[in-house]
Parts: structure tokens; C-alpha cells; sequence
């Protein structure tokens, strides 16, 4: 059996909300530059390099990508050979970012009541899922949802005989009524199945899917790149001025489901698609 102290995942936790507010992901700086090169838009060229401009002066100076430094959501693997010591893992988890927010002077943007919209004052609480897993490691996957692109979510119970044809046709209409809202180029997480809870859930952590890597599954990473593909075609373009990178990437993610159903959630990531992974 081994101990983690939750003290340290505490103080991983800070630093990691630090890290994806001041420095883009290398996965998504790269698709930036490589989307650049193949933009059709003069305006849409300007624009990206603009991105990548302010990326390297927010890295430089480890000031944040953008003002709205996001609500954190973390997925939280616990192995179950682990003995966690020294409180509440949850706690910790809101402690780090919590103290994260603070030194590194990130916008606090959580309210309390949702009605009430009195500001809690330290961005906490995070929005955690836990997972129990074989062996002794503890993972944590950890990003910053600003609510610009957020806002821009959608979810439908498709009828099963819509099909894939529907799942793509609902994409693409959340995308285009979207339009510049969610400062595109964008990054687009699709859950499909389970219940209404669990396709949300997926589409979520499908965004912390490294820009680049497809689904394992080939049938998924086929409709990856089909949705990819017609999204772009929109002509949306970078901040909604025109172009052929309306999207960077598209990661899918599936769960059984019930004979009866079709559940699809598209959740929407700006640019600055904030996002690490550490192993405890």
C-alpha cells in the first residue's frame, strides 16, 4: 500500500493552474502555427500569428493567456492501492487552486449561488470527477474552462435512427450558431451516449486530449476527422473573420447507451485550450 500525503497534491494542484493560465500547452501552440501556415485569410494569417504573439509575451512574463482565467475542472484517477493521508482529498485539491489563483494573481471568477452571484472569491470550488483505478498512482488531469467558449455548449437527445448523419449535422449547427463567441479557432469535445449527465461529462474530458492524438478507437478517429473537416468548411475563420481554421481540432468520445436513446453534448474550447496532466 502506498501513502500519498495530500499536502502534495496540494501544491502539484497550485502549480498547475498556474501553468495552463500563463503557458500554452505545447500541443495547442503547435497546432496554432501549423493551422497559420495552411490559413487561406490574409486576415485569418495576421489573426493566428497574433495568437501565438500573445502566447509567447504570457509565457515570457507568466501573466495569464487571457483575462478569463477559467473555472478549473479536474478528472481525478485515485489508484486503489493508495492511502491518502493528511485530510480531505477534495480540500486539497480546492486548497491548491485556491493558493494558485492567489500567488499567481488569476481572475476569480466562481460565484456562490448561481442566483445570487455573490463571487466566492478565490475561483473555488473546482468541478471534480473522481475515478478508482487499478494500482498505485494517482492522476490528475486539470483544465481552466473560460465561459466565453463554455457558454457556447450544446446538448440534444437525438432520436437513435438520426444516427451518425445527425450526431455531425448537430455538430456543425452548435459550431455556426456559435460563430465568433467562443473565439475561434476553437477546440471542440463531443460526448455521445450514456445519459444526458455522462455525454456531457465525456465531451469534457475529451478536451484534455492532447491536440494531435485521435481516439484509439478507428471508427471514432474516422468521425473525428469528418466533423474536423466540415467544421472548417463553415468558414468561420479565426475570432469569426473569415478563414479555413474555424476549428483546431475535434476529439470524440463515446459511452453505451440505452436502445432507446442518442444522447449528444458538444462542449466548446477557445484558442487558449488550457489543459495538463500530472502522475502523482
Amino acid at each position: 500500500m502506498r501513502t500519498i500525503d495530500v499536502g502534495d497534491v496540494e501544491q502539484i494542484v497550485k502549480e498547475m493552474v498556474m501553468e495552463i493560465n500563463f503557458h500554452l500547452p505545447k500541443d495547442v501552440y503547435h497546432r496554432l502555427e501549423k493551422m497559420k501556415e495552411s490559413e487561406s485569410s490574409s486576415t485569418g494569417k495576421h489573426i493566428l500569428g497574433e495568437l501565438i504573439k500573445n502566447a509567447d509575451l504570457a509565457s515570457k512574463k507568466e501573466v495569464p493567456i487571457c483575462q478569463d482565467t477559467g473555472m478549473v475542472v479536474a478528472f481525478v484517477e485515485v489508484g486503489q492501492e493508495i492511502q491518502l493521508q493528511g485530510g480531505s482529498l477534495t480540500d486539497a485539491i480546492n486548497e491548491g487552486v485556491r493558493k494558485g489563483y492567489k500567488q499567481g494573481f488569476l481572475r476569480k471568477s466562481v460565484v456562490g449561488n448561481p442566483l445570487e452571484r455573490i463571487n466566492t472569491g478565490d475561483n473555488t470550488p473546482a468541478i471534480i470527477y473522481y475515478n478508482l483505478i487499478e494500482g498505485s498512482d494517482l492522476r490528475i488531469e486539470l483544465g481552466a474552462k473560460g465561459f466565453g467558449s463554455e457558454n457556447m455548449s450544446r446538448s440534444k437527445m437525438l432520436k437513435p435512427s438520426d444516427g451518425r448523419a445527425g450526431v455531425i449535422e448537430f455538430v456543425k449547427e452548435t459550431v455556426s450558431l456559435a460563430g465568433p463567441n467562443p473565439c475561434p479557432p476553437i477546440v471542440v469535445g463531443v460526448g455521445i451516449g450514456g445519459t444526458l449527465d455522462k455525454a456531457a461529462q465525456i465531451a469534457k474530458k475529451s478536451l484534455l486530449r492532447p491536440i494531435g492524438e485521435h481516439h484509439q478507437d478507428q471508427y471514432v478517429e474516422t468521425l473525428e476527422i469528418e466533423l474536423l473537416d466540415e467544421i472548417n468548411k463553415l468558414g468561420i475563420g479565426p475570432q469569426g473573420l473569415g478563414g479555413n481554421t474555424t476549428a483546431l481540432w475535434v476529439n470524440v468520445d463515446m459511452f453505451p447507451t440505452h436502445i432507446a436513446g442518442l444522447p449528444v453534448v458538444v462542449n466548446i474550447n477557445c484558442h487558449a485550450s488550457r489543459h495538463c496532466h500530472r502522475v502523482i
